[in-house]
């Protein structure tokens, strides 16, 4: 091959080395181009932040809609209103029923724990609800379980479970113990009888009494007055003749199943006792001082007198 050749062949082949080299940088410049389009063609846009809050805050009160509207279904209904009322005749007070709403029982999955009920509505009076009566016992067995000396661990009063509430009612302030409240009184059998008086005000235990076992006085009756009762009828010592009227008051005592009526009679008035499983509870008001303690009747089913307290030589006719 001659010189000339050989230059014309280098020449073209320098030729089309530059043709594809300029061909080869135009297609990645166009590649490039093409990726940075799809690459803004692709990613997503911004999120719409308003209209997601407002569906977000719409879905949550929604909710919170519903589930109040079914909290609503499941609140209780109150069981049943009472009141005092004159039943028996001029100066009688007895218990009775008054209208009431009924609900479903809860099941016993469900049912919370508790004292047991009194056997009527009208053991509870004031306006106080069984709710708010075994509140405040729960509040007193706490309150004794905190006071309990270290040598008497062990003989705590236990758990409101084991109760039954007996009676509740307004307590009136005096000079020993100032402020109005209520009183809870409370009772169990079992391991051992106790009754429980607790004084509750301004949502705060302000005494409690208890009593432990049976009467031990010789040849008791069939009906017993209880020993420490009179915190339910009668003011301060220190206020004697100058009460607040007018007065709630009431009496608590046990009963012999022989037993089928229990009268008290305190201030003129004659109040019908509720019987209520080997307790009897009575209330009243006082519109007028007395001096002379509650006067209590038992009677057996055929009408028969079986106690009177003016014969109970351990109980009190007078006031102190």
């Amino acid at each position: 091959m001659s010189g000339d050749q050989r230059r014309d062949d280098e020449l073209r082949r320098s030729g089309e080395r530059a043709r594809e080299e300029t061909a080869g940088t135009e297609f990645e410049e166009r590649l490039r181009e093409l990726l940075a389009e799809d690459a803004y063609t692709v990613r997503p846009s911004p999120a719409p932040y308003p209209a997601v809050r407002r569906r977000g805050v719409v879905e949550r009160r929604r909710r919170a809609a519903a589930t109040g509207a079914v909290l609503a279904a499941l609140a209780t209904v109150p069981v049943g209103a009472y009141a005092l009322t004159g039943t028996g005749g001029p100066g009688t007070d007895t218990a009775a029923p008054g209208p009431s709403v009924s609900s479903a029982a809860p099941s016993p999955s469900t049912a919370p724990s508790g004292p047991a009920r009194p056997a009527t509505g009208g053991q509870l009076l004031d306006g106080i609800t069984y709710e708010r009566a075994a509140s405040g016992l729960e509040a007193c067995l706490a309150y004794d379980r905190a006071h309990t000396p270290g040598d008497r661990a062990g003989t705590d009063l236990g758990d409101s479970a084991g109760y039954r509430v007996l009676l509740a009612m307004r307590s009136t302030g005096d000079s020993n113990a100032p402020g109005d409240g209520h009183f809870v009184v409370a009772v169990k059998e079992r391991p051992v009888p106790v009754r429980i008086i607790c004084t509750v005000k301004d949502g705060e235990v302000a005494g409690i009494n208890v009593t432990r076992g049976e009467s031990g006085v010789p040849d008791a009756g069939p009906v017993r007055p209880d020993d420490n009762g009179q915190k339910l009828y009668m003011q301060s010592v220190l206020d004697k003749g100058r009460w607040k009227l007018p007065f709630r008051w009431g009496s608590v005592g046990r009963v012999d199943p022989s037993v089928a009526r229990v009268t008290v009679d305190y201030g003129g008035r004659t109040s019908e006792a509720v019987l209520d499983r080997g307790w009897f509870a009575a209330v009243g008001v006082l519109t007028e001082q007395v001096t002379l303690a509650p006067h209590i009747k038992g009677y057996d089913a055929g009408g028969k007198l079986v106690y009177d307290s003016d014969d109970d030589r351990a109980y009190s006719r007078t006031l102190p």
